[in-house]
């Protein structure tokens, strides 16, 4: 049964994605995941809610998991709200952060290059959540959490619970030491209390306005739970 929109309900959300094309010196592609971003793009849009898109770089960022055979993604790409707006996402310095009733941090191994210690993402999510709006993260968005801090100088994750791209998984597709940091301990040195499930088994984690998934496999969980929250706050 689809999912109707919620009267009144309608709000703007920020899909956050990497600009980095390459991994490391590998010569590998990578970027955003595709069906990271489609599924909950979907989801949100059910809802009735707007999505813009942004890149580190701002215009078209590089993208990868992108399956033509799959319907969810082919539908997210001929939408000209959707992967029409691809050709053109904003860059960090032209968002308003005060428009956005929540962040979503699209995964990618790309992100593990350009969303760490980035300052404007980092004041972007930090200002929408001390508003009161929702920050969610999946697969390797989480690198976007790492050096969040909030305006008490206490880092967004510190003794949150949060899951992302596991050390174990990295390890698994021979990228633990291509990437330029092990996710998982970073989110653990900055206090968060990290879980994950098997590899490539759905696993999300709600604590408070934050929502993490795991991998490709929870975005449509990730997407559940973030449009809960949104409508648990009518005066975002």
């Amino acid at each position: 049964m689809p999912v109707m929109p919620t009267i009144n309900a309608a709000k703007k959300v920020l899909f956050v994605l990497t600009s980095h094309d390459v991994l490391g010196r590998t010569g590998t592609p990578t970027g955003f995941h595709l069906g990271e971003t489609a599924v909950p793009w979907h989801r949100l849009r059910a809802d009735g809610h707007t999505v813009d898109f942004v890149s580190v770089r701002g215009g078209r960022p590089p993208v990868v998991g992108h399956d033509p055979a799959d319907p969810v993604q082919r539908a997210f790409m001929a939408d000209p709200d959707g992967g029409g707006l691809l050709s053109r996402t904003l860059r960090p310095q032209e968002v308003e952060p005060g428009a956005y009733a929540g962040v979503f941090y699209v995964g990618g191994h790309g992100t593990m290059w350009d969303f760490r210690g980035h300052p404007v993402l980092h004041a972007i999510g930090r200002q929408v959540y001390e508003s009161g709006g929702v920050l969610a993260a999946i697969c390797h968005g989480p690198a976007a959490l790492v050096d969040l801090t909030l305006s008490d100088g206490g880092h967004l994750v510190d003794g949150r619970e949060l899951t992302a791209f596991s050390n174990a998984s990295e390890s698994m597709r021979g990228l633990a030491d291509v990437v330029p940091f092990p996710l998982q301990t970073a989110l653990e040195e900055a206090g968060a209390r990290f879980s994950a499930a098997p590899d490539r088994s759905p696993h999300v984690v709600v604590s408070g306005r934050l929502v993490t998934g795991q991998n490709p496999q929870s975005s449509a969980g990730l997407g559940d739970r973030m449009a809960e929250l949104l409508l648990k706050n009518p005066e975002r």
